[in-house]
C-alpha cells in the first residue's frame, strides 16, 4: 500500500511539474530601442518624424510581440539610422536580433532575408551576407535590390566578374540611384575613372536631393573628382551635399580633405573635429592622426592613432563562422596598425582579412603594403600583382604599387605607375606617400 502511494506521489509530482513548464510563461525577448541622437543631427524635422514612427513601432511591438511587420518595419528603420549616426554597434546588432525573430517566424519573408543580409554586408561578414541573399534569391528573382546584395556580396570577395553580372541584371530591373552607384564603383576598379565619374552622376540625378542616400552618392562622385585632381569640382559637390543635407559628416569630411590636399593643416583639422563630433566614423580620427603630426602635435597623434584601433578591435579576431556578429575591420586595423609603427600587428590583422577574402584586390593590396613595410618585398610584389588585375587607376593604390615594382627591382614599371599617379591626382593627401613617392617622378 505504501509502495504504491509512494509511486502515486511520484507520478503527481511529476505532472505537476510538466503542467507548470508547459503553461509557464516563456520570458519575452526585449527589443532594442531608439537611442537618442546628440548634437546637431538631432535638431532637424527628419530626426522628429524617425523618432516619432520608430516610437510608434516599438508601441507596436509592445502591444503584439507577434507582430512581425512591425519588427521588420523597425528592423529598415534601425539599419537606417545606423548610417546616418553612425553608431553600427548598437543599430546593427538591434536590427539583427530583430530579423533573426522575423526570420524563425517567416522563414520565406523575402523583405527580412535581404534586410538581414543588408546587416552582415554593413558588418564586413561578406561571404554570409552573399548567402543570405542567395536564399532570398528564388523568393523574388525580379528584385533590383537583391541584385545589388549579391553585387555587393561578389566585389567583396573578389569575384568582380559575378559582380558586374549582378550590376547589370540591378540596372537592367531598375535603374536608380542604388545600380548607378554600384557601377561607378565597378567601373572605378577596374581602372575606369571617367566612366566611374558619369555613372555617380546618374546615381546623384536619380535620387532625391537631401535624403541621405543620395547625398552619399554625390560624397561619392566629389571623391572621384578628388582623385582626379579637379579639386573645383569636388569642393561644388561637398557644398551642394552641405546645402542639400545640412551637417553632413561625410561632406564636411571631404572639405576637411580638400584643406589637407592644399596644405591647410589648421582648417583640415577644424572640419575633421566638427564632422567628428556629429557622427561616429574611425576614417575622421584616423585624418585627424595624421593631421596632428603635420602640425607637430605628436601627443595628440599618438591619443588618436589608438582611438582608431580601439573603435576598429572588438571582433576582429572572430572566426567568419561565428554565430556572434560583430563588425570585422582587420583590413583597417592593418593600416592602423602601420600608423603606430607596429607592422607585427598590422601583419597579422591584414592576413586575417586575407585568410576570409583572398580575391579582393583591396586586401591584397593592404597584405602588399603591410609587406612593404616589412621589408619582404618580393612577397610584396607578389601580392600586388595580384591587386592589380582589375587595373585599377587610384592614384593611391598606384603609388603602392610602384614603390613595391621599384623596391623589387622592377625601376621601370614602377617608375612608370608613380608617374601615372601624379598625372591622375597631383594633389594626394597621404603627405608621407606622396614625399615618398615624388621621389621617383620622371623628370619632363
Amino acid at each position: 500500500m505504501r509502495k504504491n502511494l509512494y509511486t502515486i506521489l511520484v507520478v503527481a509530482t511529476i505532472i505537476i511539474f510538466g503542467l507548470i513548464l508547459l503553461f509557464a510563461k516563456k520570458p519575452k525577448k526585449t527589443v532594442a530601442g531608439l537611442k537618442e541622437r546628440t548634437g546637431s543631427i538631432a535638431l532637424n524635422a527628419e530626426w522628429l518624424d524617425t523618432k516619432k514612427a520608430i516610437e510608434g513601432l516599438l508601441a507596436a511591438i509592445a502591444a503584439n510581440p507577434q507582430n512581425y511587420k512591425a519588427k521588420l518595419n523597425l528592423a529598415q528603420a534601425y539599419i537606417q539610422e545606423a548610417r546616418v549616426t553612425g553608431d553600427h554597434g548598437y543599430y546593427d546588432k538591434a536590427a539583427l536580433d530583430l530579423l533573426d525573430d522575423v526570420i524563425q517566424n517567416e522563414p520565406k519573408n523575402f523583405d527580412a532575408l535581404c534586410c538581414k543580409a543588408t546587416v552582415l554586408l554593413s558588418q564586413h561578414h561578406f561571404a554570409d551576407g552573399l548567402a543570405v541573399a542567395q536564399q532570398a534569391l528564388p523568393l523574388n528573382p525580379n528584385s533590383a535590390f537583391i541584385y545589388g546584395l549579391m553585387c555587393d556580396s561578389y566585389v567583396e570577395l573578389g569575384n568582380y566578374q559575378e559582380a558586374v553580372k549582378m550590376s547589370d541584371k540591378m540596372v537592367s530591373i531598375r535603374p536608380d540611384n542604388r545600380s548607378y552607384a554600384r557601377i561607378s564603383y565597378l567601373r572605378e576598379i577596374h581602372g575606369d575613372l571617367p566612366g566611374a565619374i558619369s555613372a555617380a552622376k546618374l546615381a546623384v540625378s536619380a535620387g532625391y536631393p537631401g535624403l541621405e542616400q543620395t547625398e552619399w552618392s554625390r560624397t561619392i562622385l566629389a571623391h572621384l573628382y578628388e582623385n582626379t585632381g579637379h579639386l573645383d569640382s569636388a569642393e561644388q559637390q561637398y557644398r551642394i551635399a552641405l546645402q542639400e543635407r545640412p551637417d553632413y559628416a561625410f561632406a564636411i569630411a571631404g572639405l576637411g580633405r580638400l584643406e589637407k590636399a592644399k596644405g591647410n593643416y589648421k582648417e583640415a583639422i577644424a572640419d575633421y573635429e566638427k564632422a567628428k563630433g556629429i557622427i561616429k566614423e574611425y576614417s575622421f580620427t584616423d585624418e585627424l592622426t595624421d593631421l596632428y603630426r603635420l602640425t607637430n602635435q605628436p601627443d595628440k597623434a599618438n591619443q588618436s592613432a589608438q582611438e582608431v584601433i580601439d573603435m576598429l578591435s572588438p571582433l576582429s579576431n572572430a572566426d567568419e563562422s561565428s554565430s556572434s556578429h560583430g563588425h570585422y575591420a582587420d583590413k583597417e586595423l592593418a593600416y592602423a596598425y602601420l600608423k603606430t609603427g607596429d607592422t607585427d600587428n598590422a601583419y597579422k590583422h591584414a592576413m586575417l582579412e586575407y585568410d576570409r577574402r583572398p580575391d579582393n584586390i583591396d586586401v591584397c593590396e593592404t597584405v602588399a603594403w603591410v609587406d612593404y613595410k616589412k621589408g619582404n618585398f618580393a612577397e610584396a610584389n607578389k601580392m600586388m600583382n595580384t591587386a592589380l588585375r582589375t587595373h585599377c587607376q587610384n592614384p593611391v593604390f598606384l603609388c603602392h604599387a610602384g614603390l613595391i615594382k621599384i623596391k623589387a627591382g622592377e625601376t621601370a614599371a614602377g617608375k612608370a605607375m608613380i608617374q601615372k599617379a601624379f598625372t591622375t591626382n597631383p594633389f594626394i593627401t597621404d603627405v608621407d606617400l606622396k614625399n615618398e613617392a615624388s621621389k621617383y617622378l620622371i623628370a619632363l
